[in-house]
Formats: structure tokens, C-alpha cells, sequence
């Protein structure tokens, strides 16, 4: 059944995942941080999407550059996606161009909307990253 209203609620938060560690434990110094914003045509798509996103979570350990991954949700909205940071942007732009990552993306492409934004952090926060990822989700028109 397609969705008919996307009006965000104000108190709407991110349901967020456990931090996921990656293979760079001890990152010092500046981090580029992935945001992405999924939101499907149809709330049934949902479980797919979700098993999706855990499977790619499920390798995170061995991803080169990967600092760390929050996967977050907003079911009402039928919205999800991930906050990931990275040592530096050649080890994300791998990341986006592995076949598992390509095909996941042209598999649900069709069945939503996609945005995602690149940020820096001068050193790794998560608070901070947090609250910057949490501002832009909700700043979504």
C-alpha cells in the first residue's frame, strides 16, 4: 500500500542502533562521517530493507577505514539509514563501490527515495556527530 503522508512529528527521533565498531579502533584526528536517508514507497518493504542493513552490518568488522556505524530508523515515517564514520574519504567511497553495496542499491532504489550527505568532525565525538546526523534527518523536506 503507497504512503500518503510524510508530515514529521516534531518529537520524532531516530531510533538508533548500538554503535558498531569497526576495524580502526583507535582513530585519532579527523573523520568523515556518511549519512544516509532512505525512505520507502511502502511500509511492507520495510522488514527487507531492515534485514538489508544488518546484513551489511554483519561485515563491518573487516571494512578498511571503517570507524564505526549507527543504523537508525523512524518507522512512522517509513525512513531509515545509517551514520558512518570513516577514517578518510577514499576508505567511504570503497565502501559505496562494493558490489554487495551496489547491488543493494539498485535492488531498493526503485522502491523509495534516497539522500545521503557527507560531513566532517574534526576528531571522533559521537555526541557531537550524533547530534550533527540527527539535525540533518530531521531537516528532511
Amino acid at each position: 500500500m503507497p504512503l500518503t503522508s510524510r508530515s514529521p512529528t516534531t518529537s520524532a527521533r531516530p531510533v538508533l542502533t548500538r554503535w558498531t565498531p569497526g576495524p580502526v579502533v583507535r582513530h585519532t584526528g579527523p573523520v568523515v562521517v556518511s549519512v544516509t536517508d532512505f525512505t520507502s514507497a511502502r511500509y511492507r518493504d520495510l522488514p527487507s530493507i531492515a534485514r538489508t542493513g544488518f546484513r551489511l552490518r554483519q561485515g563491518w568488522y573487516a571494512m578498511p577505514g571503517a570507524v564505526g556505524l549507527w543504523l537508525w530508523s523512524l518507522p512512522l515515517q517509513a525512513r531509515t539509514g545509517s551514520i558512518s564514520v570513516w577514517s578518510n574519504e577514499a576508505d567511504l567511497r570503497r565502501f559505496v563501490r562494493l558490489p554487495l553495496h551496489v547491488d543493494v542499491m539498485r535492488h531498493f532504489s526503485p522502491r523509495g527515495t534516497t539522500r545521503a550527505t557527507t560531513i566532517t568532525a574534526d576528531e571522533l565525538v559521537p555526541s557531537e556527530i550524533l547530534a550533527r546526523a540527527t539535525r540533518w534527518i530531521l531537516d528532511a523536506k
